[in-house]
């Protein structure tokens, strides 16, 4: 097996070297840009339908009238679980993809994949045809993350990539805002909630046309040149100093993932617990609900930009070490006793700015940290691998008395955590120097 490549690429628009200003960006660069937010955005919300929807819909599927029921608390956090398998596992197999055929030629295969599966999730006769298509759906959302940030940073200047990274993660909870409003305007909808999978499949289809005109990234091409057809594969990973930056990634990754799908997850389920409001009808509860959902993801962008701040100043240690901090401080805090529902709103604001703000970090900081042609297969495996860990904490966290409790014990994660951030790999000094320079974005 052939070592990875670590030799310099040609200097490309990527080094942005010469670029400060928005307006010296090439058409390429934009048109990778715009294309890869509106795919981030796609993903959010082809993501987080399901958890919106999901104690409505798996009550359907097994014919229970009560969304609260027990039964349907069970079976719902197993397709969760089956979803982030298959995210987990899309990402891994589509990195090596992206890394073998390249970014864009992925990135059409994975967005046509999750618009499919996404789209047929309406057509689910069972919960478990149900959980065959969440998984199907997730092997194309995974794989879109990994080519999607590696196209990115190999065609965006990389002084930029603490902000350009924090962009592209608010489109993924720009997403998150689309799947609340699409359950919220289709609510009273007679084929709710399966309608809104059908929405889900449109807005991605676009996004797969736009980007069959996206070329390949110059340091792509000139990485395979140079490997002459005897590219590193994903054993890779675990070889020589490239080991050292994949084991902590991964711990960091799987932390992080855990508690915020937790919390995704069982969030919506325990707001239509809170006591205070048992006694409303049923459509009001799911009002308050998709309420609270708006407003922690733009919470959550917030918390992004903050996370880049701190990253840009005093580097992904200090930055990674403090949203974690911050969200075992604001999940602790929510989630330790029973709160009202107007209380609620305020806590988990503040609990969504960090839990979810820490991802602004992720999509131009892990893959940089790869070989060129182990690039979406690093950032694929390490990333999305965290989702298995999500995926069994889902399910054993979901095995405690109720989701209020699920939730508090969830965020303990963030204690190692916080020592896993401070042994993360931080970028060379060169790309951290240049995160200093002062961009004028006219």
């Amino acid at each position: 097996m052939a070592e990875p490549t670590t030799a310099n690429p040609p200097k490309s628009a990527a080094d942005g070297s010469n670029i400060t200003r928005l307006r010296d960006l090439t058409p390429m660069q934009w048109k990778s840009g715009i294309a890869a937010w509106l795919g981030w955005l796609f993903d959010g919300m082809d993501g987080t339908l399901y958890t919106v929807v999901a104690a409505t819909f798996v009550a359907q599927l097994l014919q229970l009238n009560d969304p609260t029921d027990p039964s349907v608390k069970a079976h719902s956090s197993w397709i969760q679980f089956a979803f982030l398998i298959g995210w987990a596992t899309g990402g891994a197999f589509f990195g090596h993809i992206g890394d073998r055929f390249g970014r864009a030629r992925t990135i059409s295969i994975t967005i046509l994949t999750y618009a499919l599966f996404t789209g047929l999730s309406a057509f689910a006769w069972n919960w478990q045809s149900l959980l065959v298509f969440r998984f199907l759906a997730a092997l194309g959302i995974g794989g879109e993350w990994a080519a999607g940030s590696s196209l990115i940073s190999e065609t965006w200047p990389k002084k930029w990539r603490p902000w350009i990274s924090a962009v592209l993660q608010s489109a993924y909870q720009g997403g998150y805002f689309l799947a609340s409003a699409t359950v919220l305007l289709l609510a009273h909808s007679q084929y709710y909630p399966r309608i809104v999978f059908v929405v889900g499949a449109l807005p991605a289809l676009l996004v797969f046309w736009i980007r069959r005109a996206i070329p390949e990234p110059e340091e792509w091409h000139a990485a395979k040149q140079e490997a002459k057809h005897k590219e590193p594969g994903i054993i890779d990973l675990f070889r020589g100093d490239v080991l050292w930056i994949t084991i902590p990634t991964i711990l960091l990754c799987s932390a992080a993932l855990t508690t915020v799908w937790a919390l995704i997850f069982w969030m919506p389920q325990q707001l239509i617990k809170i006591p205070d409001i048992q006694g409303w009808p049923r459509h009001e509860i799911e009002q308050y609900k998709n309420y609270v959902v708006l407003l922690t993801t733009f919470s959550a962008a917030i918390g992004n930009f903050f996370a880049a701040f701190i990253a840009r100043t005093f580097g992904y240690r200090h930055s990674a070490a403090v949203m974690f901090f911050g969200g075992l401080v604001t999940m602790t805090l929510t989630y330790y006793t029973e709160r009202n529902h107007t209380e609620m709103i305020y806590y988990l604001f503040a609990t969504h700015f960090f839990v979810q703000g820490i991802f602004g970090l992720f999509p131009l900081y892990v893959p940089p940290l790869f070989p060129t042609l182990l690039r979406t297969t690093g950032a694929g495996f390490c990333y999305n691998i965290g989702r298995v860990a999500a995926a069994f904490g889902t399910v054993y966290f979901g095995r405690v008395s109720s989701p209020r409790l699920a939730l508090l014990y969830v965020g303990f994660v963030y204690i190692p955590a916080i020592a896993i951030a401070l042994i993360i790999p931080e970028p060379d000094k060169s790309e951290k120097a240049a995160t200093g320079e002062r961009i004028d974005f006219d």
